[in-house]
């Protein structure tokens, strides 16, 4: 959900005097953003080499937060938090 959709429905709803008690984000820990100095890796998927041409296997590195990854729920709820208290 973008801020200004997010922004608006609390407006509408703040109008109604209605409560908000429970909000349902789509992707949400794709939103989130490892640490500067941290360096996650992760197996190939599927389709794609596993061994490189010199016999090493091949690994990806994250850049952003993914399904699975036990940093992910955290790494979004740091930087969701600051927005909320700004809101």
């Amino acid at each position: 959900m973008r801020p200004t959709s997010l922004r608006a429905l609390s407006a509408i709803a703040n109008s109604e005097n209605m409560r908000m008690r429970r909000w349902d984000f789509v992707a949400a820990y794709l939103q989130g953003n490892l640490e500067h100095n941290e360096v996650v890796y992760c197996h190939a998927p599927p389709g794609y080499a596993t061994v490189g041409a010199d016999g090493r296997p091949r690994v990806c590195r994250i850049e952003k937060p993914v399904y699975g990854m036990a940093q992910a729920g955290r790494r979004w709820q740091r930087s969701l938090f600051p927005w909320l208290l700004e809101f």
